[in-house]
């Protein structure tokens, strides 16, 4: 009797509150509207969230494909160049593709560093040539890695590592085409530059200070001396039969064909 009395106070309470219900989202309808959009940004921001990271996940994924086809490539030349054939060129492959991820990604390390491994790439398909290169052909190339490696600097900026990867790349450039004052200063701010610090390009940078000298200076190798050919005595008992013979027959006589000349009388 007494549940179904508790039941029934329940259900007239309920039944009230629905009757009301207008009257008190009306009175508060401020409120419903601040805590509505509260909750609906809260569910943006978390769906948002998920998506964020799905996508970069993804990014990152193609990101380290593009970096195996590069190490991939690389084998196959080396390979290749060990039985006289030239695949240089399938390096511009993964080169251009890092190119078009770099323009869509829209994490700014991830695109940096897209572009200087591009860069690196069209730098290495020169060196990887077997036979002669046109100067206009690597001018041409050597220059796109600078612009890859300028973009690069411009995605950047929130990156140290990145950044002096992407400078000392330009020095390499620089130096390629005999610029090489302009080489040695990039090298140098790059050196001295305190945000630098720790990175591997700082290091690689004072390394090559120290060493570009010697790839300003042109070898010249000296003609190797003719070896001097020693005489060695032959014992005549050595030879062969035919050859003694010859050796030891008597000499014909010289027959003296001038005309005589008139005698005097």
């Amino acid at each position: 009797m007494k549940s179904d009395h508790r039941h029934e106070l329940k259900t007239n309470e309920l039944a009230e509150w629905i009757a009301n219900f207008p009257q008190w989202a009306k009175e508060n309808r401020i409120m419903i509207i601040v805590v509505l959009l509260v909750i609906a940004v809260a569910g943006f921001l978390y769906i948002w969230n998920i998506h964020s990271k799905n996508i970069s996940i993804q990014e990152q994924i193609e990101l380290t494909n593009y970096m195996s086809q590069l190490l991939g490539a690389k084998a196959q030349i080396v390979s290749a160049q060990a039985q006289g054939k030239d695949l240089s060129y399938i390096l511009l492959q993964p080169a251009n593709s890092l190119k078009s991820f770099a323009q869509t990604v829209k994490d700014d390390r991830m695109a940096a560093f897209a572009l200087i491994k591009r860069a690196d790439a069209l730098r290495t398909e020169m060196h990887y040539r077997p036979g002669p290169v046109s100067e206009q052909d690597f001018t041409t190339q050597i220059n796109l890695a600078k612009d890859s490696y300028n973009e690069a600097i411009e995605k950047a900026s929130s990156y140290p590592s990145l950044m002096a990867a992407a400078k000392f790349g330009i020095g390499l450039c620089e130096e390629e085409l005999g610029n090489f004052e302009k080489a040695q200063q990039i090298y140098q701010d790059v050196a001295t530059n305190p945000d630098f610090e720790g990175t591997v390009a700082k290091a690689a940078a004072k390394q090559r200070l120290k060493t570009m000298a010697d790839y300003k200076t042109k070898v010249a190798f000296q003609p190797s001396a003719k070896p001097k050919v020693k005489a060695t005595p032959i014992d005549i008992n050595d030879l062969p039969i035919e050859i003694k013979q010859k050796l030891s027959a008597p000499k014909a006589p010289v027959i003296n064909l001038e005309p005589n000349q008139p005698s005097a009388d």
